[in-house]
């Protein structure tokens, strides 16, 4: 095995552990916040607050890569997020799941912009491509897994889906340590670390006010949809039907594996035949019916068949967006489509937020409300986004 490949085999290893230590927690949430006796505000908080500090601490964490080396930040990730897991798994009292989620949120904020990084480092342009889609599966592993056996091993114990996402993440840490390389020499290495990241958010505000903004704002509103729905589904699964973990984590291992298959099959195909604005129009309108159909549910497989139709509309809209982003900028791609994950955490930020605030006052309000969202910005798309003029001019000639 060449040098290469083992390390981006690594890479996989790690992105997919830490993805998994954040999935573990999804089904688990709920209870864990229940046996407090706390409320679906708290829930909502608990869940924004990883994406929160993934906001605050991403650029952080890649200008102190630029500066010490990607090895080093990679390691501090790992073993950061092995510890926040430990304290998820040890927690006595509501103020201790606040301070792991806030943990998590800073580690894990540490692996992804720094494998990206490493991987810029030491690919070819010709062979990124292949590297980025490796960070990619990992996310997508990570995030199928997690639930599943958060739920699983959560059924009989809280806290055994922590301690065993909390060793594999260590184990990664040390094979980090032992094994990978750096791949940032020193003689190109920053000479200082840059803390300040208000230009991060005044660029979001100009990006918005800019030609883009549309595109931004859709992305916003994708992630806002999906950690509404995901944020208090496992209340909301709780105050409806009674199930406990098991069933919840089987539920979020359905939704993992459709948008993972759908993206990986099907958004590819419908955006060649039909274009990304008619896919993103035709997903806005899916997902202001299918969060109603979620409502409708009455038992454990009504359950899983309209939440997996939720997913499955949900996983063609987010590569559309990310496609036309990249297609339209008029900007260096990089930029725009850091810009656009910014948008995407802000949306997983408030979206928990609402969801809580809205259970607390009746149980389905978060799916009333969150098809109400979708349905105005199908319209919204629906007169803002129009035809490329060389595209329309086509259509009329043909």
């Amino acid at each position: 095995m060449n040098s290469q490949r083992r390390n981006l085999i690594l890479l996989y290893f790690t992105l997919a552990v830490i993805l998994l230590g954040f999935g573990v927690l999804i089904p688990l949430e709920a209870f864990l916040v229940d046996q407090y006796g706390a409320s679906g505000q708290a829930l909502g908080a608990l869940i924004s607050l990883h994406a929160l500090f993934q906001l605050v601490f991403s650029p952080i964490w890649g200008s102190i890569s630029d500066n010490v080396g990607r090895k080093p930040i990679l390691i501090v990730g790992a073993v950061g997020n092995a510890l926040a897991l430990l304290m998820f798994g040890l927690s006595t009292q509501l103020w201790m799941l606040f301070v792991a989620r806030a943990l998590s949120g800073i580690f894990s904020a540490a692996t992804l912009p720094t494998a990206l990084a490493f991987i810029g480092d030491s690919t070819t342009k010709e062979n990124r491509g292949g590297g980025m889609g490796v960070i990619g599966a990992a996310m997508g592993t990570g995030m199928v897994l997690g639930p599943g056996i958060g739920g699983w091993l959560g059924a009989e114990s809280l806290s055994t889906p922590f301690f065993v996402a909390g060793a594999l993440s260590l184990v990664a840490g040390l094979l980090i340590f032992l094994i990978l390389p750096e791949s940032l020499p020193l003689e190109k290495r920053a000479k200082g670390v840059k803390l300040d990241i208000s230009s991060r958010y005044a660029g979001m505000w100009q990006g918005l006010k800019g030609p883009m903004g549309l595109f931004f704002l859709l992305s916003f509103l994708v992630s806002f949809g999906l950690s509404n729905m995901e944020g208090i589904f496992g209340l909301f699964a709780l105050e409806r039907f009674g199930f406990g973990p098991k069933e919840v984590g089987t539920v979020m291992v359905v939704v993992g594996t459709m948008i993972a298959g759908v993206q990986m099959v099907l958004t590819g195909p419908a955006t060649k035949r039909w274009g990304e604005r008619t896919v993103i129009k035709a997903t806005l309108l899916g997902l202001t019916v299918t969060f109603l159909l979620i409502l409708t549910a009455y038992d454990f497989t009504t359950l899983l068949i309209t939440v997996g139709l939720f997913a499955f509309t949900n996983a063609m809209l987010r590569p559309s967006i990310s496609s036309l982003v990249s297609k339209e900028t008029e900007v260096d791609q990089g930029l725009a489509l850091g810009l656009n994950s910014s948008f995407m955490s802000l949306g997983r930020f408030i979206g928990p937020l609402l969801a809580g605030f809205l259970f607390d006052i009746r149980v389905t309000l978060p799916y009333l409300v969150g098809s109400l969202i979708m349905f105005l910005g199908f319209l919204f798309v629906q007169i803002k986004l129009k035809e490329p003029v060389e595209k329309a001019e086509f259509a009329q000639e043909a």
